[in-house]
């Protein structure tokens, strides 16, 4: 089994993951390395090929 690249998440875990806030669907951002939920207006950042999915390490989007 190959490892996901620093750059790409492995699809099969993106459709496992959720918002921890909100239980909606995240969005993959490769360029910015982070997990989008727009129902809840937070980024999470992946580190290392890992999702963080803390609301304390999370972003507020600003759209």
């Amino acid at each position: 089994m190959t490892q996901p690249s620093r750059s790409n998440i492995d699809p099969k875990l993106l459709e496992i993951l959720v918002c921890p806030v909100t239980h909606a669907t995240l969005e993959y951002d490769a360029d910015a390395q982070e997990l989008i939920s727009r129902k809840a207006g937070l980024a999470f950042p992946i580190k290392d090929g890992i999702p963080i999915l803390l609301t304390d390490e999370a972003r507020q989007l600003n759209d």
